[in-house]
């Protein structure tokens, strides 16, 4: 049997020029189908950007971002290095050991004295010159012969004959309480000064004087 023939202007396919019962895109009559997009759906917008997006900006610093404007790296990671502490002065360390050892000297030279003049149980007051010279030489021996090397040493020597005195006072009162010395110079200070006030003539201050006077040259002899 034959097969009958579709008629010559039946549209072949559902997209042709007659509208498709369900189908809301189908042309109308006579329009031609809709080609298929092609190339970038997004094709009216502009390319989209290559390479760095931050091209208008500097590029990223390398290295250490504390170095200093010069753009050369810090050590430790941190801004430009601390510049280190000047060396102390040699004539400081000089002034600073002949103050101490004029202390020193001073402390131990007012104790020899002391105890001299307590054993002798009188005043001896030539040795008062021996200890501003024992003062200054040692100051100045080691600290060096400087202007306040050579004050510390004359104040200091004042101090050294005059504690001396009080220590010979002091061993003197207490072998005539039949005390201690400790005892005598601690709990009886105010009145071994009192005493050494009293007994004090024009020749004691005259030699702590020169006590003075012998602690600067002193100095300058060790010099």
């Amino acid at each position: 049997m034959s097969q009958p023939v579709q008629p010559p202007n039946q549209p072949q396919q559902p997209y042709g020029g007659q509208p498709v019962d369900g189908n809301p895109y189908a042309a109308g009559p006579g329009a031609s189908a809709p080609a298929a997009p092609t190339g970038n759906p997004y094709g009216d917008q502009p390319p989209a950007p290559t390479g760095n997006p931050y091209g208008d900006q500097p590029p990223a610093s390398t290295g250490n971002p504390f170095g200093n404007p010069q753009g050369q790296p810090a050590p430790f990671g941190g801004g430009a290095p601390f510049a280190p502490a000047p060396p102390a002065s040699p004539v400081r360390n000089g002034l600073a050991i002949g103050v101490l050892v004029a202390f020193g000297a001073a402390i131990v030279a007012s104790i020899v004295y002391g105890v001299l003049l307590g054993s002798i149980e009188r005043e001896f007051g030539y040795a008062a010159i021996g200890v501003g010279f024992l003062v200054g030489f040692a100051a100045a021996k080691l600290g060096g012969a400087s202007p306040v090397t050579i004050a510390a040493a004359a104040v200091f020597s004042v101090g050294a004959i005059y504690f001396g005195q009080l220590i010979g006072y002091a061993m003197v009162m207490a072998d005539a309480a039949q005390v201690s010395f400790s005892e005598v110079f601690l709990d009886h200070f105010d009145t071994v000064t009192r005493v050494w006030k009293e007994e004090a003539d024009f020749m004691r201050y005259l030699f702590i004087a020169l006590g003075a006077i012998a602690a600067i040259g002193g100095a300058k002899k060790a010099s």
